[in-house]
């Protein structure tokens, strides 16, 4: 068995079961596709995961690590000079807490008694006592990171705005500016001579969490139904599994008809075929 995938997960961590929690991803996972939600969290059956990307990984650590020198020394990051940012990173009993996977930001969501929970990459303090969120990012790509405008990039916009929500759901004054330190490795140098070298930009965002309270509520609705919504029409797990299943069933009834014996019943008046 895959060391990456487990199917049939053990049912405490379903909803319902002791364990269960709201992960971040969980809720964008039921904003982009309510059947994989379903099948996930209430059936237990989660979508086969993608293979970690290390680099991206490293990276974040690195991030971290140079951020947090200057938490310690309660000083303004150079990146927050260059483009006229006030503010330091935020220094916290629970900064490690928030950060770490499986821990993260949590808060029990009296209207649904769902416990939600995210693990935010950073969280900055301006003078005025707000916290800022702060989201890190990293690819490889010919052009400048300036601003993340596509269609696709409305997942990482909703990822720092339930950052935000929880924040403020902890009773936190929150910036309604967050903010991703995006690293882009660049592939204009001659040669690896193994490293990389990454321009760092800060890109700004105004959140707003308005959405979250009406998504929560839709999100229950759907743990607590029995009915499984039905296929997303751009989901790519969902048209797999449709597609997979015809191909199956079509297979299957080929197979049948191929092994299906024909015994021919001579009969004096008539010849007639039997099929068994």
């Amino acid at each position: 068995m895959s060391q990456y995938y487990k199917p049939n997960r053990n049912p405490d961590w379903n909803y319902g079961g002791p364990k269960f929690r709201l992960s971040r991803t969980k809720i964008a996972l039921f904003l982009e596709c309510p059947r994989c939600f379903y099948l996930d969290n209430k059936l237990g059956v989660a979508r086969p995961p993608g293979f970690p990307f290390n680099l991206n990984s490293a990276v974040d650590v690195l991030l971290k690590r140079e951020f947090d020198f200057y938490r310690k020394n309660t000083s303004k990051h150079p990146l927050c000079d260059a483009y006229g940012v006030d503010a330091i990173p935020f220094d916290h009993a629970e900064i490690n807490t928030w950060r770490e996977n499986f821990k993260g930001i949590e808060h029990k969501h009296a209207a649904t008694g769902l416990t939600v929970t995210g693990s935010v990459d950073d969280v900055w303090v301006n003078p005025k006592g707000e916290l800022i969120v702060v989201d890190y990012k990293s690819t490889s790509k010919d052009e400048r990171i300036e601003s993340l405008d596509k269609e696709w990039h409305d997942g990482y916009k909703r990822q720092l705005e339930i950052y935000q929500w929880l924040l403020r759901q902890r009773g936190f004054k929150v910036c309604d500016t967050g903010y991703w330190v995006y690293a882009n490795a660049s592939k204009d140098r001659e040669a690896f001579d193994g490293k990389l070298e990454f321009e760092v930009t800060l890109i700004p965002h105004e959140g707003n969490t308005d959405w979250v309270e009406s998504a929560l509520l839709r999100l229950k609705e759907r743990l607590d139904s029995d009915d499984i919504p039905a296929t997303a029409p751009d989901c790519d797990y969902c048209r797999y599994r449709e597609a997979a299943d015809n191909a199956l069933f079509t297979a299957s009834n080929k197979e049948k008809k191929e092994k299906t014996p024909i015994k021919k019943l001579a009969n004096a008046k008539n010849k007639t075929v039997q099929l068994f």
